[in-house]
């Protein structure tokens, strides 16, 4: 069994590193809070994530089961809709638009 001096030694080690890896997001995101590439990325990042599912989902839809092409699109709408009208709340948007999808494939 390790001495209790080496195994508090580890614990204060891994408690170290731990912490560090927390902290060091929080003290590198202060100064960029202000920078513009953040800024625009920040109102850019959602939408292009939102395209690159919508194309993504519509390839897919196209390449497989030709009854599936109606309800991604119609699944791409609602989260585009949802995306714009909602208030560019990401989450909601590409949370309708899969619900959307899952009950027009499963249900309808």
């Amino acid at each position: 069994m390790p001495e209790t001096g080496y195994l508090i030694a580890v614990l204060a080690i891994g408690f170290a590193i731990t912490f560090s890896l927390r902290a060091v997001p929080f003290l590198v995101l202060r100064p960029l809070r202000e920078s513009r590439f953040v800024g625009a990325m920040s109102v850019w990042m959602p939408v292009g994530i939102l395209a690159i599912l919508a194309a993504a989902t519509l390839r897919s839809s196209a390449g497989g089961d030709p009854g599936r092409i109606l309800p991604a699109a119609v699944a791409v709408l609602v989260t585009v809709l949802a995306h714009l009208l909602g208030g560019r709340r990401t989450l909601l948007s590409v949370g309708l638009g899969t619900a959307t999808y899952i009950v027009l494939v499963n249900v309808v």
